[in-house]
């Protein structure tokens, strides 16, 4: 029995309008909440784009099983189907694509849980757009008919549309990246926009990443603990909080002097701030600088933060529940060591299940679990929370509401008009950033702790801050000090007062680096250890200066280590900026 019907009509007549239905059909699946997220501006363009392209694969067995047409579509159809109501369903819920961190919240969740967000989350209106969803689906499907093609052309176009969308991307991955595993990898974030490759791979993944994090607080559980830890506020009620910011520059916050007034609720907090003014990150990456800030590791001993406690494992062992509350990607490859430092944490709250960074993810979501957390019962508390503060793209760091900075009034003269946008999208992020920490402090004020909030910013971002610096952002490879620049400050609470030395005028301006943070944490704490060097911290009449190194620890073989201070900080001077 022949599997082709060969066609008797010319190449001119061909059926592109039953092709064009076919390719709608397929398309749609993964198109209908690709483009919500471009209507609403939750993401860029790129997964349309790639959805799109792949959706294109399902085009290759209807060309070759002509006859099967309907039945072949409709077997592909209801996959897809299922797979595009779960990704729908859920950006009606999170206005967020779905994602290996959605996963892995999935496997972290009982059915008790599940039916919460459930109750929770759902809405009325939800039923009529799933049945639209599915009758439009059918609709389409009723409109499928054969496309016929001669035996040999309907094969060599159908291998051309696999070699097209699947063969040539990987191919050219996998020259690119030097090796199948690593092309194979860059494939599955082209594929993964479109259904069901969009389940398949976030499973993978999950899995992947499951193993390496799992490799991690395996080594980090056989960690020994501090030696000789003592605590001088043992058995005493505390409530700690650490804030952790992203891509903050803190030369563009009014607070440390930037003319635009981009920190007005910090600001009217200043005389309550302890507010330090020259500290910077030995590194311009989140993952890199927080391996330094969170344990014992610096720029001289990178790899301490494999052997030993981080900053979390310390203060459980001096006998406080901890929390981590973040707004960064759950889940990925790239955020492995982010995961594991949050699973040592007694509870987590995860908020951004996103597949891609570049989406409207507003840290306003922690104030909720931060108060929560806040009324936990137990007597002595640490409560970490992970901002995504101002990261690229900017514009998706704050919502319409805080698009303040439109023009060019403020904006240093040599920023083009084709880079205002951008420059201004950041200070808008820094804007909301503002409004966001400065909530969790009033938050926690309310709450009349024992205790005290640090914030600081995991690195600095240079938006068009340095004349000649064409590259948006960081580089390590060519720094610059808005990279590095960070704020830092702390607000203590009165009962805290009464029995700790707050008392910081002298050390606001000393030259310090993050990577020593734990030394100075311990201390404002209380602690002390074997391993902990009250030289290193910010806040000790023991304080030692020491050079602030910056760069790749693990390429002085090709190049030493940059002191920072030897660079040339740029500040916002008044006389520089432009007049509306």
């Amino acid at each position: 029995m022949a599997l082709f019907k060969r066609s008797k009509t010319t190449a001119n007549g061909f059926d592109w309008a039953g092709f064009i239905w076919l390719f709608v059909f397929f398309w749609y699946f993964s198109g209908i909440t690709q483009l919500l997220i471009q209507l609403t501006g939750t993401s860029g363009f790129t997964g349309f784009r790639q959805a799109f392209v792949m959706s294109a694969l399902w085009l290759a067995p209807m060309l070759l099983f002509p006859k099967q047409t309907r039945l072949l579509a409709a077997i592909i159809g209801v996959v897809l189907w299922a797979c595009s109501m779960a990704s729908l369903g859920y950006f009606f819920i999170y206005q967020q694509e779905f994602s290996q961190s959605v996963i892995f919240i999935m496997f972290e969740s009982n059915v008790s849980e599940a039916g919460e967000y459930m109750t929770q989350y759902f809405a009325w209106w939800m039923i009529p757009a799933f049945l639209a969803h599915t009758a439009f689906a059918y609709f389409l499907w009723t409109r499928l008919r054969p496309v016929y093609m001669p035996r040999g052309r309907a094969l060599v176009a159908a291998t051309a549309i696999v070699v097209a969308v699947v063969g040539y991307p990987l191919v050219k991955q996998t020259m690119r990246m030097g090796t199948f595993a690593q092309g194979f990898e860059k494939f599955e974030t082209r594929i993964e926009p479109a259904v069901p490759w969009q389940m398949a791979v976030a499973y993978h993944r999950y899995q992947e990443t499951l193993a390496d994090m799992q490799g991690m607080l395996d080594s980090a559980s056989k960690i020994p603990p501090l030696k000789n830890l003592k605590d001088a506020s043992a058995g005493q009620p505390a409530t700690l909080v650490l804030v952790i910011g992203e891509s903050t520059n803190r030369q563009r916050m009014s607070l440390y002097g930037y003319p635009r007034n981009t920190t007005p609720e910090l600001d009217k907090l200043k005389d309550q701030l302890a507010i330090f003014d020259n500290v910077i990150t030995p590194r311009p990456y989140t993952i890199e600088a927080l391996q330094q800030v969170l344990t014992f590791a610096d720029e001289q001993n990178p790899d301490l933060y494999l052997s030993t406690p981080s900053l979390v494992s310390v203060m459980k062992q001096a006998g406080y529940k901890t929390f981590w509350i973040t707004n960064q990607q759950t889940m990925t490859k790239r955020n492995t060591m982010l995961t594991t430092f949050s699973e040592q944490a007694d509870e987590q709250v995860y908020l951004n299940n996103n597949r891609n960074q570049n989406a409207a993810q507003y840290d306003g979501d922690v104030i909720e679990p931060f108060n929560k957390a806040l009324t936990d019962p137990a007597e002595r508390k640490l409560i970490v929370v992970h901002l995504l503060g101002t990261h690229m793209s900017y514009q998706y760091r704050y919502p319409p509401s805080f698009d303040k900075f439109q023009d060019r009034q403020g904006i240093p003269a040599g920023v083009r008009d084709d880079q205002v946008p951008t420059y201004n999208s950041y200070d808008n992020a820094v804007l909301y950033n503002d409004f966001v920490v400065s909530s969790l402090i009033k938050d926690y004020a309310k709450s009349d702790p024992n205790g005290f909030l640090l914030y600081l910013s995991d690195h600095g971002e240079d938006v068009f801050d340095s004349a000649g610096h064409s590259t948006l952002g960081r580089n390590e490879n060519k720094p610059t000090a808005p990279m590095y620049t960070i704020p830092f400050m702390a607000w203590a609470s009165p009962k805290w007062k009464q029995n700790h030395d707050w008392s910081f005028a002298g050390d606001l301006s000393r030259p310090y680096s993050s990577s020593q943070f734990i030394h100075t944490w311990a201390d404002l704490v209380g602690l002390s250890s074997d391993e902990l060097d009250r030289s290193k911290s910010l806040v000790s009449d023991s304080f030692v200066p020491r050079k602030l190194l910056i760069g790749d620890p693990y390429q002085t073989a090709k190049r030493s280590l940059i002191d920072f201070s030897l660079m040339k900080p740029k500040q916002p001077a008044p006389a520089e900026v432009a007049q509306k």
